[in-house]
């Protein structure tokens, strides 16, 4: 069946907006004083319907998926890499790992359309919905049937999950390709401002890199709305990512977005459902090239601007911490009046 989109409510003109914009100006602070900590607050707030948040039982999901495209050369890591790093995930040796356990976040690995077979183990999905994605440049990366597939797939595991917040990750040699050509023709900026290093290649490799995505974007012109430019230029990881951030949406749960391959998921779940957005917080701004281009157009304002573009889901689970604050923050600083401390006093009138 046809992966349905999710109706979602606009959460920000609501009278909860306004109680928890009210709450936090009422904080024994001067106002506005905790910058973005405070608009993050906000946010959460709004995503799950309260003004006393509570973050329960987080759920770090790396999406996994090969790339046909990875044979061109537009990565400086052969696609066996993909296979190789989801068996690190789930020995526990990657990055996402060591921090997901220093933060006490759930680790689930997805096979979305990993070129490998692998062994069903606790902390592993298989959800595979063909070994790795079509070369782009010959056809569309995948059919409309396998979109639609891997949008449900995504919608599908989102609701097996628990908790009320899900981090976004992924694995996938040559994924950064797919979300520079999904980048460039949903936003109509140019490849070249889209495209950036990836996993390390040198000045020359990413002008080559800059060449095939170009060729790639020529030889599929009718591929425009949003759908059509997740089949004909993205993987089966960034599609799964699709659906669970449409699915997590609709069930109001916050959704903590990595990096630059993580927010093109976001990027064109956006532009199928834009109340997405509102239920979003970006955690970093990577070093990937087009990644502060990609968050200036979706008027996101990242956590984080550490230098970043591993991926994994690293990011998010760098930034938890500080959406923790922001909900410890709202439900247990007091008020002027419970406190009995005593407010600015108001500006007296300029003498005229």
């Amino acid at each position: 069946m046809p992966y349905t989109v999710p109706v979602l409510e606009d959460i920000t003109q609501t009278a909860l907006a306004a109680r928890l914009q009210h709450l936090l100006d009422n904080k024994t602070k001067p106002l506005g004083s905790l910058g973005q900590i405070e608009r993050l607050a906000k946010a959460i707030g709004l995503a799950l319907g309260t003004e006393a948040p509570a973050l329960k039982d987080p759920q770090l999901v790396v999406f996994a998926g090969d790339h046909g495209l990875a044979a061109r050369g537009v990565s400086a890591y052969p696609s066996d890499v993909t296979w190789q790093m989801v068996e690190n995930f789930l020995a526990g040796g990657a990055a996402v790992s060591v921090l997901a356990r220093q933060h006490g976040i759930g680790l689930t690995v997805v096979d979305c359309g990993v070129r490998h077979d692998f062994v069903e183990r606790p902390g592993l999905l298989i959800r595979k919905v063909a070994p790795g994605t079509a070369d782009a440049l010959e056809q569309p990366a995948m059919s409309d049937a396998q979109c639609h597939v891997a949008l449900s797939s995504g919608a599908a595991l989102v609701r097996e999950l628990p908790g009320n917040a899900l981090l976004l990750g992924e694995m996938g040699i040559g994924n950064t390709s797919a979300a520079s050509l999904i980048m460039s023709r949903l936003t109509g900026m140019d490849i070249v401002d889209c495209t950036g290093a990836g996993t390390g290649l040198d000045a020359p490799a990413v002008q080559r890199k800059i060449g095939i995505l170009r060729q790639v974007l020529e030889r599929h012109p009718d591929a425009r709305d949003p759908l059509a430019v997740l089949s004909t230029f993205g993987g089966f990881e960034i599609a799964t990512m699709a659906g669970a951030v449409l699915e997590a949406a609709a069930q109001r749960r916050v959704i903590v977005v990595d990096g630059f391959i993580a927010s093109s998921a976001v990027l064109v779940a956006s532009k199928l459902q834009p109340a997405v957005l509102q239920r979003c917080v970006f955690a970093h701004q990577s070093g990937e090239r087009g990644h502060a281009l990609m968050l200036a157009h979706l008027k996101a304002e990242p956590l984080l601007d550490l230098g970043l573009r591993l991926g994994e889901g690293s990011g998010a689970a760098l930034a938890w911490p500080l959406l923790q604050s922001a909900c410890a923050i709202l439900r247990e600083m007091a008020s002027f009046e419970s406190a009995g401390v005593s407010r600015q006093e108001a500006a007296e009138p300029a003498v005229r």
